[in-house]
């Protein structure tokens, strides 16, 4: 029986009962040849752009470790998890208690996901390591992702990385690991990812049962190499969300003002934190890529003023929902500064 996610999308597997990755081979090779060693890191940042592949790497290696506590005993490379083990079972089901997964909590009173992960949560991580482990196996904690660490939970999870526990294990997911605090990627090894080729993705859309059918080229190209962006494209709209925008910027008048509009409703709508979500990290990459055609045109002006508006962006949301400010007039205002900025 598997634990519901709420975080999880509608088509994919969540990372813990996910036993197919793909086009990571060279990271899989590395993290079990690093463990088989006996002189592996006891914290590994595993950074790299969203929806490519971080936790299920991160719930694969795990389950290797927890499977094999011996490292000279491990073998030479990543083994598909075998759904029938004590070990995947235990995993896949929650009830491990060898491996705890840090991520943003859920709010009782909504039902849905906080906006960070708490120092609340980082002191399971403390209980976690306090309690002793029967089997005598490595303890391992996912944190996934260490971007969502609020300021005191970072510090919290800073303090434990110093002084790790005898067989402690971190795996630390990042999307942005810029943002993380030095001194946390400073006590671990990095291990980057990088986006999926278009032959990869295929195929993991495939193992999914996803078909992008018609608009197959254009979900390829508009999910910049993830499986994430691929699923918000063909199951949550994302296509048409990306060309009203496009439609938008390249308009202008009334009807681009009622098309803006007309984007925020559904933006702002009932249940549409996914969609919202996917299209500001949209608006984001929209936004650094005309910066860099600004540079690239020798107006260095203009791409300072748009590469400031994109690394803003996130910030901005990031304040609006902390002080429940109206999303509608949060989206409009963003994209109306994109529009002033161009």
């Amino acid at each position: 029986m598997s634990v519901e996610q709420p975080d999880v999308l509608d088509g994919a597997i969540a990372p813990a009962e996910n036993s197919a990755l793909f086009g990571h081979e060279a990271a899989e090779a590395f993290l079990a040849q690093s463990y088989r060693s006996g002189k592996g890191h006891h914290a590994i940042l595993i950074e790299g752009p969203e929806g490519i592949g971080k936790a299920t790497l991160a719930f694969r290696f795990a389950n290797h470790v927890l499977s094999h506590p011996d490292p000279a005993l491990a073998p030479a490379l990543l083994a598909e998890p075998d759904p029938n083990s004590a070990v995947s079972r235990q995993i896949t089901s929650g009830a491990s208690h060898n491996l705890l997964h840090l991520t943003r909590p859920v709010d009782e009173k909504s039902g849905r996901m906080k906006a960070t992960i708490t120092v609340d949560e980082v002191r399971r991580a403390g209980h976690f390591f306090a309690q002793t482990s029967g089997t005598g196996n490595w303890r391992i904690v996912i944190i996934d992702a260490a971007d969502d660490l609020n300021r005191n939970a970072a510090n919290a999870i800073l303090k434990i990385l110093e002084e790790p526990p005898k067989r402690a294990m971190f795996l630390v997911l990042s999307h942005a690991p810029g943002r993380l605090l030095p001194t946390i990627r400073s006590r671990c090894l990095p291990l980057k990812l990088s986006a999926l080729n278009d032959v990869d993705l295929s195929r993991a859309l495939s193992h999914l049962g996803l078909d992008p059918g018609a608009k197959g080229q254009a979900v390829l190209e508009r999910s910049e190499g993830s499986v994430a962006e691929a699923i918000k494209l063909i199951n949550y709209g994302g296509l048409d969300i990306a060309e009203a925008l496009a439609d938008i910027l390249a308009s202008s008048g009334r009807s681009a003002r009622q098309s803006l509009h007309k984007l925020a409703d559904v933006l702002s709508g009932k249940d549409s934190e996914v969609i919202h979500g996917f299209f500001t990290s949209h608006l984001e990459s929209v936004v650094a890529a005309r910066a860099r055609e600004a540079a690239l045109a020798g107006d260095g002006t203009r791409a300072e003023r748009l590469a400031r508006l994109a690394g803003d962006i996130q910030e901005r949301l990031r304040v609006s929902q902390a002080y429940n400010l109206d999303k509608k007039q949060t989206i409009i205002a963003l994209i109306e500064d994109v529009l002033a900025a161009l």
